[in-house]
């Protein structure tokens, strides 16, 4: 079984739009001003985790708990995120053709596992490895390897990585071994060797996928 690995926030799921409205809606929620929510939209804007709202009641002097805060954006993010129909029937047709799905994300593990749920790739990927689990995170090989495993499998030849962060995606794909496909968005560092692939959508990625599975 071949084995295909993403990276969710901007391959899979659309985490800027989401991030924008989640943002708003725990400021709404809890009455924060423009500080606040300019705080929270200059620091989360990367990355997210349970210790930011830790620094966050630091800075502002809050009375919530850090943990509510967490539960609360936690909540907002997933009610907000979306995975396109296209990319959800593709990942149908995929996982049809007999691929092992994965998903490969940089992120705390409750958080992107909520995502994963709300936005009903659960049902359709064989195992997840965020970098909250172990500590590791991309590219260090270690989680494209967990990735596999929760796919009940490991790396081997021929598998893939598809994602849109060139350092961590692609670079962290073929340290892991593997055949990896960019996204395109983000600028490409000259100082990295080229994708296999490039794509201007994670569609396309699959289609390549299908129409090539032999090579």
């Amino acid at each position: 079984m071949r084995l295909a690995l993403f990276d969710l926030d901007g391959t899979l799921v659309d985490r800027t739009a989401a991030f924008a409205d989640a943002i708003a809606d725990l400021s709404h929620d809890h009455a924060y001003g423009p500080e606040i929510e300019h705080w929270l939209l200059t620091e989360l804007s990367d990355r997210a985790d349970r210790r930011d709202f830790d620094r966050l009641r630091m800075t502002f002097q809050l009375n919530e708990s850090a943990e509510h805060l967490w539960r609360v954006y936690v909540d907002r993010i997933a009610a907000a995120v979306t995975c396109r129909p296209a990319v959800l029937d593709s990942l149908k047709s995929l996982k049809a053709a007999g691929w092992s799905i994965g998903v490969a994300t940089n992120g705390a593990s409750d958080i992107q596992r909520a995502k994963v749920r709300a936005t009903g790739l659960a049902d359709l990927i064989d195992g997840i490895a965020a970098s909250g689990d172990i500590d590791v995170r991309k590219p260090d090989p270690r989680l494209f390897e967990l990735a596999a495993a929760r796919c009940g499998t490991q790396l081997t030849i021929g598998d893939w990585m598809t994602g849109d962060n060139p350092e961590t995606d692609i670079a962290g794909g073929y340290h892991a071994g593997l055949r990896a496909i960019w996204v395109r968005g983000r600028p490409w560092p000259d100082s990295l060797a080229t994708p296999h692939r490039t794509v201007d959508d994670v569609t396309e990625a699959i289609d390549y996928l299908l129409t090539h599975s032999t090579e």
